[in-house]
């Protein structure tokens, strides 16, 4: 990106200045990194301007010490939930505890080829140990019958298309005999359908995407697409590969970590499918639930911000890095896992909590 501009030899200094690989030594050719600030905060407060002063100010060398600080504030502000586990444990005393854990990135690791999102077996027997004590499901954005292939265990509720398509097991925690199943975007079926046949069609010359039909949304995965014809998957041009109305009436479309998600457009998320769990468990009403979510993903935090609003159990954000979160508690390292099982357990409820709060670190996470 180059800005142009009137005063002779700003243009060069502009352009290295925006561009990613910024080099001070570069740089110093034109001007000194003093000398540039000045003549360029005497231009005025133009967004142009701007956006190059902060490039430039963040790549000073305090700038490590700006990360160290927003580290430790984030930090306290959503402290590990391995730190924090006796007053998880005070918390959660005496109550119902339910688990709801995300797949990609939380029991599996994110993987180039989504169809080899593996869990262990391993984590797979940590699963079935949660759920022989807790009520549990797994929310994903996938679709329920893949993640079930994924996880293979009957006991558990599934959530697959972020909540849009809801089965519980036959007999399960839920009074009565009734499954629990709910799709509140089925209309949308014949929509989606037609999506993804169009997707299916322009996404073929372009060697490494992969359009995966989630039943009621579709997922353009592009990891394995070469660097140089990713532009395609960014910005406005991706709505011309698609029918006109998607975008504009019955559908969106959202990026994601290489991943770019079209689904309805309904007001229904993996919030509204918590919710929905609850209440087919008749915890709705209860003041002694204590719901526990674990997630790594951006679609997760409509469940964090639930329980926050809720103020009944806990959220939990799987990232190694700062972000804005709905989530009480993090978890970072993979390591933490065996920690939590080994040195926390004392009694049964702690064994079953440790365990729940653990699941999400036993693999490493690929990116």
């Amino acid at each position: 990106m180059v800005i142009s501009d009137a005063k002779s030899g700003l243009t060069r200094a502009i352009a290295v200045a925006l561009s990613e690989s910024f080099s001070p030594q570069l740089l110093s050719q034109y001007f000194t990194r003093k000398k540039l600030l000045k003549k360029l905060e005497s231009y005025g407060n133009g967004a142009g301007i701007n956006a190059l002063l902060d490039s430039m100010r963040a790549s000073s060398p305090t700038r490590r010490a700006s990360d160290a600080e927003h580290q430790d504030s984030w930090t306290l502000r959503h402290p590990s939930a391995l730190s924090m586990f006796e007053e998880i444990m005070n918390a959660s005393k005496g109550k119902q505890i339910v688990v709801f854990l995300d797949y990609d990135g939380t029991l599996s690791p994110i993987v180039e080829d989504p169809d080899r999102a593996f869990m262990t077996s391993e984590m797979r027997e940590a699963v079935r140990d949660v759920a022989k004590f807790f009520p549990t499901a797994i929310v994903s954005g996938r679709c329920r019958a893949k993640v079930y292939n994924f996880v293979k265990l009957s006991e558990l509720y599934y959530a697959g298309s972020h909540g849009m398509d809801i089965k519980g097991p036959a007999k399960g925690h839920r009074k009565g005999n009734q499954t629990v199943l709910c799709q509140p975007a089925r209309k949308f079926l014949p929509m989606i359908d037609e999506v993804y046949r169009c997707l299916i069609e322009k996404m073929e010359h372009i060697p490494g995407a992969k359009v995966e039909n989630n039943k009621f949304c579709l997922s353009v995965h592009y990891r394995c697409v070469e660097e140089k014809v990713r532009a395609e998957f960014y910005g406005l041009p991706v709505y011309r590969k698609l029918p006109f109305r998607v975008g504009k009436r019955n559908a969106e479309i959202e990026s994601r970590r290489k991943v770019l998600e079209i689904r309805p457009t309904i007001k229904w998320d993996k919030g509204n499918a918590l919710e929905f769990l609850l209440e087919s468990l008749g915890y709705t009403e209860m003041n002694d639930v204590f719901p526990v979510y674990i997630g790594d993903d951006r679609t997760d935090e409509d469940a964090f911000k639930v329980l926050r609003n809720r103020g009944q159990g806990i959220g939990i954000l799987v990232s190694k890095t700062p972000k804005e979160t709905n989530a009480s508690y993090t978890l970072k390292e993979p390591s933490e896992a065996s920690y939590a099982v080994s040195t926390r357990v004392g009694g049964v409820e702690e064994m079953r909590l440790s365990l729940s709060l653990s699941l999400s670190l036993s693999l490493p996470r690929q990116y």
